[in-house]
């Protein structure tokens, strides 16, 4: 199999020049004298916004984008047929902060590897762009704020979760198994499953089994996607000696691990199904057959030894993933019959 590189990178290149003559008129030396007095009042805003745009950047937005598309399913379902707009707006805000939280104090603890890694090296505290302390008082914030939030807006149920899933992310994924273990990928997602139980708990007070699926969805979900983006980026994890599966196994253990885990993903959504309705359980089939497809392809592409591209499945497994908790958005907000209740 060949992967292909794609480098790119971004430079910065500045110069200026100042002087002044003993012997000028007075016209010239006040305009010297008021360049440079004003470079600092016009540098100042710059660096407020690169400074915030930093922490921004510390919370790994793109990454919060996965709450949006499973916590509103979760809580469609477990008020199914009713809408409570309120309700989803703060508990999302609430689980946006608990998110930020967890990827600002990994950033902190990754911090090493992250200057190690070609991918990861322009990231805030990579690049020096704030104190690591700050970052970490940042992320602690945030996380306090976000257990407050939804205890208050939601109920303890919510808030406890959120705090959990924080805690796990950072002392039992970052901490211990992202360096120890080939599975950590595996065991680690745990914590990105955390946003159906919280949106669930709002609603309901209680975890139900709906909610349980939904996890498992996830939790299956996470290795194949994130193993087809490690198929690109093996080097980086293996200059910084982080033993992600694909940097410690061959490509074709690596793909057949991505089927197996592709059709369990898929069975999982399909255990749901007695919970919903017609449109998601056809959404679930369809979407399912897409995803395994792509998914033996990369595998069977890998054993022939063709050229593959890992990028496809890990771009189609985020709209797949999308697609499935759309469909069961809107099969939640239509209510109709579920299929238990259709067959029963």
């Amino acid at each position: 199999m060949r992967i292909g590189q794609q480098p790119g990178g971004h430079g910065f290149a500045g110069s200026s020049r100042a002087g002044a003559s003993r012997a000028g008129d007075t016209q010239s030396g006040d305009a010297v004298s008021d360049t440079t007095a004003s470079a600092p009042a016009e540098s100042a805003p710059r660096r407020a916004l690169a400074l915030f745009m930093a922490y921004v950047a510390l919370t790994k937005p793109r990454v919060i984008e996965l709450l949006l598309v499973t916590t509103i399913p979760a809580m469609l379902l477990a008020d199914r047929g009713q809408v409570q707009p309120m309700l989803i707006l703060t508990t999302l805000f609430g689980g946006m902060l608990a998110a930020a939280s967890a990827n600002s104090l990994n950033m902190v603890a990754d911090a090493d590897i992250d200057k190690v890694m070609a991918r990861t090296a322009k990231r805030p505290l990579a690049r020096g762009a704030m104190p690591v302390s700050h970052a970490f008082v940042f992320g602690v914030t945030l996380g306090v704020i976000s257990f407050f939030w939804l205890w208050l807006t939601t109920n303890l149920l919510s808030g406890v979760l959120a705090v959990v899933t924080i805690c796990f992310y950072i002392f039992v994924y970052t901490l211990v198994l992202k360096r120890r273990t080939s599975q950590n990928v595996v065991w680690g997602g745990a914590a990105g499953c955390m946003p159906v139980m919280i949106g669930w708990s709002a609603v309901t007070g209680t975890i139900g089994w709906q909610a349980v699926v939904m996890f498992m969805v996830i939790f299956l979900w996470t290795p194949p996607h994130t193993w087809a983006l490690m198929l690109r980026y093996k080097e980086d994890y293996q200059a910084a000696n982080v033993p992600m599966l694909p940097a410690v196994a061959s490509e074709t253990k690596v793909t057949k691990h991505i089927v197996l885990y592709a059709w369990a993903t898929v069975a999982a959504t399909l255990a749901l199904t007695p919970g919903s309705g017609i449109i998601y359980a056809v959404v679930a089939v369809a979407s399912g057959i897409w995803f395994l497809v792509v998914a033996h392809r990369l595998y069977a592409g890998v054993r022939a030894g063709t050229p593959v591209r890992p990028l496809k499945l890990f771009i189609l497994s985020n709209e797949y993933l999308a697609l499935v908790f759309c469909g069961l958005a809107v099969d939640s907000v239509i209510g109709w019959d579920t299929l238990a209740q259709l067959l029963g």
